[in-house]
């Protein structure tokens, strides 16, 4: 394959990032192409190596999440990229992140068993928002009376999160308690929905501490 092909197949690569507003993994930019015309699974990890390298010195980064690639604003231009939009990113409660700590660490997990841990109820608005945000979902249910759902991590929240896998999340033993866990969390998120634009959220879930 010459330097011509290669090049155009970043091109059409590096458009379909742009458009697609997601990640897009390996296969899924396979199938760009025609069956012909197809590149092999090698030669569009190359390419998207010579993405990367494009991408260096610029303002935007290619990165990989769990679902597969996307192009982003680089993290520490996103306070400028943030004027841009008028209004500011929702800021989550410590009580959501905390949550989210515990399910992302000790998943599966129980709804009691997150509440037994931190010593408060945990709002129903807490696991509607975390669900309707697709960060966690249902994975089963616990085997005692009432059959509690057992919550884990999605994909989703992978992707959101700038991670590529749960391995990736800080180490418990470099974290002293669940609120710098939290802390930890929010200031990924911010760093990825700062440069987004802001989506509108009925829940009440902002205002809980």
């Amino acid at each position: 394959m010459n330097d011509e092909h290669l090049r155009r197949i970043q091109a059409i690569t590096e458009a379909a990032l742009l458009a697609a507003g997601k990640p897009l993994s390996l296969e899924q930019l396979r199938e760009l192409f025609t069956e012909d015309e197809r590149p092999a699974r090698q030669v569009m990890e190359h390419v998207m190596a010579l993405l990367e390298q494009a991408c260096e010195g610029r303002g935007f980064e290619l990165r990989q999440v769990a679902s597969g690639y996307r192009l982003q604003v680089r993290e520490e231009y996103a306070s400028w990229v943030a004027r841009l939009f008028e209004e500011k990113p929702q800021r989550y409660s410590r009580a959501l992140l905390e949550t989210l700590a515990l399910i992302a660490y000790r998943q599966p997990i129980t709804r009691g068993e997150i509440e037994d841990i931190r010593g408060v109820t945990v709002s129903s608005n807490i696991i509607r928002t975390l669900l309707e945000r697709e960060w966690v979902r249902v994975v089963g249910h616990r085997d005692v009376p009432g059959r509690p759902a057992m919550y884990a991590t999605t994909k989703q929240f992978l992707d959101y999160f700038n991670l590529n896998g749960l391995d990736q999340l800080p180490p418990l033993s470099e974290v002293r308690d669940l609120e710098e866990i939290g802390r930890e969390i929010e200031k990924n998120m911010q760093a990825e929905i700062e440069f987004e634009s802001p989506e509108s959220d009925d829940s009440d879930e902002k205002t809980l501490h």
